[in-house]
């Protein structure tokens, strides 16, 4: 309640503190988060045949073969593995694109 005397706030200043908390909360998780989603996007899209990449358990190949929803990789001589696009976590030497899940062991 507004003290006698005094003029009541307008909506738009009791709402302030909300807004703001809400841009910032934009700028420093949602916006950083949907730019990493992009560059994933972007790295398992541009997925051709001959990368050496690493998937996000570890197993180290070269692809073979690129479908829609998933990749061939050749783990060894004569030894082939279907995984899906989603599990390649970067090439082979570099940093991976895929940040790892936390909960290891």
């Amino acid at each position: 309640m507004a003290q006698p005397g005094q003029p009541p706030q307008s909506l738009w200043v009791s709402l302030m503190p909300f807004v703001l908390m809400i841009a910032i909360f934009y700028v420093l998780v949602l916006l950083p988060m949907r730019r990493r989603q992009k560059k994933i996007q972007d790295f398992q899209a541009g997925l051709k045949v001959g990368d050496r990449v690493i998937t996000t358990s570890g197993i180290y190949g070269q692809i073979t073969r690129v479908d829609q929803h998933s990749v061939q990789l050749q783990i060894a001589d004569k030894v082939r593995i279907e995984v899906a696009r989603a599990a390649i976590g970067g090439y082979q030497g570099q940093e991976p694109v895929v940040p790892p899940q936390g909960g290891g062991l």
